[in-house]
């Protein structure tokens, strides 16, 4: 417990220095080498060996979709097609019997969620550009994040204290149906204080007459939406503890201590992230 509280502390200034470099080319490399240690750790996961190969199709494949926001990048899209073509006809021609095509169909299906999860996060720069909504933006990011680690951080301390029924024990034994109560109010909650701060740091973000209101109605859907991507999270959760369970393996990695490896610490995220961009584009979580 110690140890994770200690990486969280950490990791958040880490995350909020991320944040900085929102609007810049450096943000867009940043989720993107976070999205291809991801990869790794599913390679990994699965005990794929000589997987050159793989690596060739899918490390290429994160960096353009990840990085495809920049005009420069966006030409280059059509390397996709080109590189399953190379991997297609390598796996053909060369029979690589390392690569078994139900492990390389399992191992690319969990990347393409993840990247997809990844790419989420870029989206926002793109539906919500910094130049026209302002910090708005950063506010949204920040709010899927809260969705997804408050429901985590609250489905673990309410499963820790009260936790006495299993949710999907063939899955996660640790899960119980108290811990996932306790992660739809947690995601809710941590949304409010999110949404609550906002309001109150505008007034010195922002100055004129553009300043967004902050209500009853912006509270409710926020508190709406927690509630469904607290279930996403936690879909999420056991999505990649399945695959956890069907490896052998405790977690992805070791990165965070106390939390394990990427997908251990962003497996809520994947489902969270996508889901907020796009309720972001019709529910008014804020009226300007």
């Amino acid at each position: 417990m110690k140890t994770r509280v200690i990486t969280s502390l950490v990791g958040i200034p880490i995350l909020f220095l991320a944040l900085y470099f929102y609007n810049y080319f450096v943000f867009n490399i940043i989720v993107a080498m976070i999205c291809i240690l991801a990869f790794y750790e599913i390679i990994s996961a699965f005990r794929i060996s000589h997987a050159i190969w793989l690596y060739c199709a899918i490390v290429p494949m994160a960096l353009i979709v990840i990085l495809s926001d920049h005009d420069e990048i966006r030409g280059f899209m059509p390397l996709l097609f080109f590189l399953f073509i190379v991997y297609i006809a390598v796996c053909v021609i060369f029979e690589v019997k390392e690569l078994t095509f139900a492990q390389v169909s399992e191992v690319i299906f969990f990347c393409g969620i993840v990247l997809f999860g990844f790419y989420s996060i870029i989206s926002f720069k793109i539906l919500f550009p910094l130049e026209q909504y302002g910090y708005d933006s950063l506010y949204l990011i920040l709010l899927g994040f809260g969705f997804a680690w408050g429901g985590d951080s609250a489905a673990y301390l309410t499963g820790v204290r009260f936790g006495k029924h299993k949710l999907a024990p063939r899955v996660s034994p640790n899960k119980t149906i108290e811990g996932a109560i306790g992660a739809i109010f947690g995601s809710m909650l941590l949304g409010c204080l999110f949404t609550w701060g906002y309001s109150a740091l505008l007034p010195l973000l922002e100055t004129g007459e553009s300043i967004p209101t902050v209500g009853l109605k912006s509270y409710l859907t926020v508190c709406g939406v927690g509630i469904i991507a607290s279930v996403l999270g936690m879909m999420g959760d056991l999505f990649t503890s399945a695959i956890k369970r069907q490896c052998g393996i405790k977690d992805y990695g070791s990165i965070f201590p106390g939390h394990g490896g990427i997908l251990d610490r962003f497996d809520s995220v994947l489902l969270v992230m996508p889901f907020v961009s796009l309720v972001s584009r019709w529910l008014p979580f804020i009226s300007r």
